[in-house]
Formats: C-alpha cells, structure tokens, sequence
C-alpha cells in the first residue's frame, strides 16, 4: 500500500479555525497566526482558511481577506495555504477568488452552492465560472450534509477536464463512488472526515483535511506516513487511538467550537469565543475532550507543550 504520487496541496491539512477578540466581535489576527504556527511546527504541509471550521459564514469578507494575510505572513513558504471562497451566490464567489489571487496563497477551497439545491449544471456552471476567474488552482468541497446536494460521479468527472481544478475533499463519504472517480480522472482526494482518514488513505486518498488536526496533526503525519510506508497494522492501530479524539471534538458539538476549546486546553488560544448562532460546549463535552486529550498526550509523549507560548 502507499500514498497517490500526486498530492497538489501537500498531505496533512486542518480547515483552521478562526480566533476572535473575547466578544467576538473582532477576528484576533495575532492569535490566528499563532493558530497556523501551531499547526506548521506540529506536523502540517497544508493549512485552509475560512472554510466553515473557520466560521466563514459569520466573518465579512474584509476578516477573510485579514485572517488570510495575517496566515500568509506567519507560514507562508513553510505550508501550502488553500483559503475558502465558496458560497451559495456565483458572483460573490468570483469577487472572493479574484480578492485572494495576489495574496499569495495556493489555492482555492470552493464548496457546493448550499441552500440553492441548483442542480448538477448549476454546480458545474458555478464552479467552473470560479475556477475560470483566477490562475490559482481548486479544491471541490462535497459535503451534502451542509450544502444539501453532492456532487455525483458525473460531475465530478466533468469537473476534473477543467485544468485548475485538482481536488476533492470529501466529507460525503461514499467510498465506492470515489474509488470510481479516482479511477477515471486525475483528482487528488482528501479525507474531510476525520472519523474515516485511515479508510480514505486506505483507497487511494493523498491527504487529509482534518478538524481533528488542530491538536493531533504529528499523529495525523505518523498515520499517513506509516500508510505510505505499507504499515498497515501501524496504521490501524493510530487510528484506533484517535478514535476518542475524534469522538471528543466532532461528535457531541460543531467541530468549530470544541476545536477552539481543545486549542485553549493545549495552551496555543487564550479563550474559545465563537459568533452566534454558535455557542460554547457545555461542561460535558469539555470534561469528555479532556480525557480524549489526556490519552491522546500518552499516544504520542513527545508533543510539546504549547502553554509556554
């Protein structure tokens, strides 16, 4: 077994999430690199900003524009750096991709219009208008739990003509659909679910895109290098070790929040202020991330100790 030879925007990736002032009312651009320095020195080669980990549907597009830059500045040259510009309205996502192009940054994030349900040739008419609008290469977002609608095999395939669009990641998980997909185009895929990244890596996936990452990236980089190496029982058994890990941050609250709450409990966020509509975990889901982290400190002892920040 071993890891696709294309891997356009590197392998370990986390959608990153956004840190605001402790009224939310500003976004922190200090602690957002700080954020993005955490993840490059713990194992990353790929950082997306402003995906809905990042709350994009709640930061204006003047934040955006500042979390990118602030992210640029911090890492740029260290990891490869995808920004969010999807959205439910063709227009805004062209003025968005067209904002990003001179920010130095190396590709776009451009997720299935939601709420629209505008059929598969408007999501085809949608994204190849994005991808048409600047040089920078794509990654498709297919998450129909969100949007409302998948992109199925054909579109996809349609898609993949287009020469600035490269990537999936994929947080639908049809396995079987993508093993096609993979199979019949040249689209690097990337697991968008941390419950299912050794499976995904399994069949042919380059990468992930984790939430989870935000405090388990050396293990994510250990996953898919003992994947590539052949190592399957290596392998399995991290991803088992994970699985409490993952249960803590995805399954009991939005990810975005209790990401938040496990960077302040590793010392890297002072404080774990989300913008309305969500709100802070209650005390059952922190007490449940302590415990996950606590073991997760014990599966890899030699992650450092970011409270000295």
């Amino acid at each position: 077994m071993s890891l696709p030879a294309t891997a356009p925007f590197g392998t370990v990736g986390t959608a990153m999430v956004t840190p605001f002032t402790p009224d939310g009312s500003a976004v922190d651009l200090e602690a957002a690199a700080r954020v993005a320095e955490h993840l490059v020195d713990n194992g990353h080669d790929l950082v997306v900003v402003n995906g809905t980990t990042g709350e994009s549907p709640t930061t204006s597009d003047e934040e955006k524009l500042a979390t990118v830059r602030a992210v640029v500045e911090a890492i740029g040259g260290r990891a490869r750096i995808v920004a969010g510009v999807g959205t439910n309205d063709t227009r805004h996502s062209i003025d968005l991709a067209r904002a990003h192009a001179g920010l130095g940054i190396d590709g776009l994030l451009v997720v299935t219009p939601y709420y629209s349900k505008p059929g598969q040739a408007g999501v085809i008419a949608h994204t190849t208008a994005v991808a048409d609008a600047t040089d920078l290469p794509l990654m498709l977002y297919d998450i129909p739990g969100r949007s409302g609608m998948p992109l199925t095999a054909d579109t996809l395939q349609r898609l993949a003509e287009h020469p600035r669009i490269v990537a999936v990641k994929d947080a639908k998980a049809d396995l079987a659909e993508a093993t096609a997909v993979m199979a019949a185009t040249g689209l690097a895929y990337y697991s968008g679910e941390d419950a299912l990244n050794l499976p995904w890596l399994a069949i042919g996936a380059c990468g992930v895109v984790s939430v989870v990452g935000h405090v388990t990236g050396r293990l994510h980089r250990r996953l898919i290098d003992a994947v590539a190496a052949g190592d399957l029982d290596t392998a399995r058994d991290l991803h088992r070790r994970l699985a409490p890990v993952v249960d803590a941050i995805m399954a009991h609250a939005p990810g975005a929040v209790v990401a938040k709450h496990a960077l302040v409990q590793r010392g890297v966020l002072s404080h774990a202020a989300v913008r309305l509509p969500l709100v802070p975990a209650e005390r059952d889901v922190l007490e449940r991330l302590e415990r996950a982290l606590a073991a997760e400190a014990d599966i890899d002892p030699t992650h450092p100790t970011e409270g000295t920040r």
